[in-house]
């Protein structure tokens, strides 16, 4: 099945499958598929078509944002999918890329994953989100991710004190460029964070987070447990 919505948008700006892939330094063969038979290409190369076209990654590719595609978390997506690093911290749920199959799979299989490490509270393993099954599933999927070499997933435990992080939930991303960028979010709306200052701040709440943390080895041993309790 061909994509329409980019063949509209080349057409509009007057860009074929040949000029195009000059653009972006692909083998024209591989641009004529995005259109004809609606190949998805490597995040990087969707942000460099979208600047040629004038238009954004998400309008012309929408799968890989599937349930994560609200406006303003659009320009967080993207950056999501092209860094090298990613550093989360969540006090209440799972973090979303540990959540959704389909869309970590889009970001942890490419040939250069990013390094993504994860700190959760151990009541996130233990709070019921949807029912038992829901719990057994996730538990169960959030063990399989750890053990990946690429991915981090350290828990601090239930009897630690209060801490910075329970301030709220935060992610803090690395370029490839070295630049460095943080998303934090509420209720209503999520921000991506640029101001230099402000994600410096959040790089010390990081590194406090991860000192209340156990090591990775005994924070997968501790959601197998807490995995066979959902089971």
């Amino acid at each position: 099945m061909g994509n329409e919505t980019l063949r509209v948008a080349m057409a509009a700006v007057g860009e074929t499958a040949d000029s195009l892939a000059g653009k972006v330094r692909v083998d024209p063969k591989t641009a004529g598929r995005w259109v004809s038979q609606g190949r998805i290409p490597h995040a990087r190369t969707r942000l460099a078509v979208a600047k040629v076209l004038g238009r954004e990654a998400a309008e012309l590719w929408p799968e890989p944002f599937r349930r994560r595609d609200l406006p303003w978390f659009r320009k967080w997506a993207e950056l999501e999918q092209v860094a090298i690093s990613i550093r989360s911290y969540q006090p209440l749920l799972v973090p979303g890329l540990l959540q959704t199959e389909a869309y970590a799979r889009a970001i942890l299989n490419t040939e250069a994953p990013p390094q993504l490490v994860v700190v959760i509270d151990e009541v996130v393993l233990r709070r019921v989100v949807g029912d038992r099954a829901v719990m057994a599933g996730q538990v169960a999927h959030l063990a399989a991710l750890a053990g990946r070499e690429h991915v981090q997933v350290r828990v601090i435990p239930a009897e630690s004190p209060w801490h910075t992080g329970l301030a709220g939930p935060f992610v803090l991303a690395g370029l490839p460029d070295g630049t460095e960028l943080a998303y934090i979010d509420n209720q209503l709306r999520g921000q991506v964070v640029s101001d230099p200052v402000d994600v410096a701040s959040l790089g010390r709440r990081w590194e406090s987070v991860t000192g209340e943390a156990l090591p990775r080895r005994q924070s997968i041993e501790l959601i197998r447990e807490v995995a066979t309790t959902w089971s």
